[in-house]
């Protein structure tokens, strides 16, 4: 019976496909955000992760560790624009990465570029370094987070394919850890949960309120000493005015009283001879 004239060449393929499949480790590893108390957990277009430490404890030490990140399923963008409608743009469906990422296509290719995220490319792979980076245990006082996104002079540098550039808007997205023997995974992380980043508010939505208020209070702080120094004038002339006043009136009153006892005495001294007499 003549067999299919491809199915010799088919054959090692799927070989190399197992064999490929079968050393690859699974790891149970979940990616996390950064604990939230060290401040900047999102913003809107980075996010911070916590270091794999203890993770890849049985890769080779030249093998090397991608980021990859990664737009989850349901995603829509905005692609060209309505025939005779202005600016209103097509919504079209986003590639998705994560139900059936390709681990054979390495960090540089076209699909795995940042400058093709998310559109053209559905995930791009980044922040790569070994193991000895991520070393286990943890040790007090080291910088124990990654953030995603940090980066802007690469931005649309397409000779940096591995950039670690801004994300280009609020996701979610989703990420993961590859390693890499050469061109071969050897382990990966299992995906995390969808992360979501902050949105900026648009300046419609902001209220004025704050703003007056705040004038209001710097008028009434430039205004207020003006008002203290001109009461405190005031009271200072009014005490001079009545300091004087009552400083005449004293002069006055003693006056008569000093003429009256010198009129008492004087008539004391002249009525005691005519009592002897």
């Amino acid at each position: 019976r003549p067999r299919h004239p491809r199915a010799r060449t088919m054959l090692p393929l799927l070989l190399l496909l197992l064999a490929t499949a079968h050393g690859l480790d699974k790891l149970p590893y979940v990616p996390t955000l950064a604990s939230p108390t060290l401040g900047g957990q999102t913003t809107t277009s980075t996010f911070v992760l916590e270091q794999p430490r203890c993770v890849f404890t049985i890769i080779p030490r030249d093998a090397v560790i991608w980021l990859v990140v990664a737009v989850p399923s349901g995603r829509w963008g905005e692609g060209g624009k309505h025939p005779g409608q202005g600016s209103l743009l097509i919504p079209v469906p986003l590639p998705s990465a994560v139900p059936s990422f390709n681990n054979s296509l390495g960090p540089g290719t076209p699909e795995r570029s940042f400058q093709g995220f998310p559109t053209t490319a559905p995930a791009y792979m980044t922040l790569n370094t070994t193991v000895l980076n991520y070393p286990c245990p943890k040790t007090a006082g080291d910088i124990n987070v990654l953030r995603v996104g940090s980066e802007t002079a690469c931005t649309g540098d397409e000779t940096r394919p591995t950039c670690n550039g801004p994300l280009p808007g609020p996701g979610p997205y989703r990420v993961k850890f590859l390693a890499l023997e050469g061109s071969e995974p050897v382990a990966e992380t299992a995906w995390s949960s969808p992360i979501a980043l902050q949105t900026a508010r648009p300046p419609s939505s902001t209220s004025t309120a704050g703003p007056q208020r705040s004038a209001g209070m710097v008028a009434l702080t430039a205004i207020l000493p003006i008002l203290l120094a001109a009461l405190l004038a005031a009271l200072v002339a009014m005490l001079v005015f009545a300091g004087g006043d009552a400083c005449g009136g004293s002069s006055a009153f003693t006056k008569p009283e000093a003429v009256a006892v010198q009129r008492y005495n004087t008539h004391h001294v002249y009525d005691q001879p005519a009592a002897r007499l």
